[in-house]
């Protein structure tokens, strides 16, 4: 009983100070942004590899789930003679739901997984003591180009995902129900508004700027060789999704009083 009791508080202990530490790169990466010297092209580099790299999996995917929501929803719809209000419902729940987090989900995943590696890499082999060694920080030359380009990148992903999901319902609205695009998009006037489109948008902002400072985190306190990098890289990724879907929640809540 007692050393379960010494575990138990050990790891509390732990993760609290995991979650201070984070909170103290939060605050070190937030003010590095706004001190020169800005590294654009390091910032450029970023969005290359967060945004427009994870561009063809989010069309694909938000396809995929916008037609099969069509098809689950389609017989259902039919029987009560109701197939004119698929659109504005598969519509509002892809820009409120779907597509900001499957969106954040999938390219979350792909990006912290990379950010962990990369980072990771370069703790094992010191390669982050010879930025420190050489006069330049580490904070500002790694984790504040990857802070920038995810905060800018989730949302123009989680956009796409937002049209690619109603287009792929559109489509399937067509073929399964018969309900003509024309229709389809005339049916959303008066249910699914910029408000509706924003609250889903802002949300991936901050689930960007969780993946990076995760990822970085992660990749920075990296033990092991290069089996503790395999290791990060996973925990990175599980850590990233759950905190994703966890947050959702909240702000969904948020956003709902407001």
């Amino acid at each position: 009983m007692k050393d379960l009791i010494l575990r138990t508080g050990g790891f509390c202990i732990s993760t609290l100070e995991r979650i201070g530490e984070v909170g103290i790169l939060f605050y070190r990466t937030v003010r590095l942004v706004f001190i020169p010297p800005f590294n654009f092209h390091l910032v450029i580099e970023q969005l290359d590899e967060i945004g427009f790299k994870s561009i063809p999996i989010v069309i694909v995917s938000s396809l995929a789930i916008g037609m099969v929501m069509v098809v689950q929803l389609a017989y259902g719809f039919a029987y009560f003679g109701a197939k004119g209000v698929i659109g504005p419902i598969v519509s509002l729940a892809f820009v409120r739901e779907l597509g900001p987090v499957l969106a954040s989900l999938l390219v979350g995943g792909r990006v912290g997984a990379g950010i962990t590696a990369e980072i990771g890499s370069m703790t094992v082999t010191e390669q982050i003591d010879a930025i420190r060694t050489l006069g330049a920080d580490p904070i500002k030359k790694l984790v504040v180009p990857r802070f920038i380009a995810a905060a800018i990148s989730f949302p123009f992903l989680a956009i796409i995902a937002d049209l690619s999901g109603i287009v792929g319902s559109m489509i399937m609205a067509d073929v399964e129900l018969g309900v003509k695009p024309r229709l389809f998009f005339s049916s959303l006037e008066g249910f699914v508004g910029m408000a509706d489109f924003f609250s889903g948008i802002l949300k991936t902002v901050f689930f960007g700027l969780l993946v990076a400072i995760v990822g970085c985190y992660i990749g920075m306190t990296t033990e092991g060789g290069t089996q503790g990098v395999g290791r990060a890289t996973t925990f990175s990724v599980v850590i990233s999704m759950v905190l994703i879907i966890i947050g959702d929640f909240f702000l969904t809540k948020l956003f709902l009083i407001l």
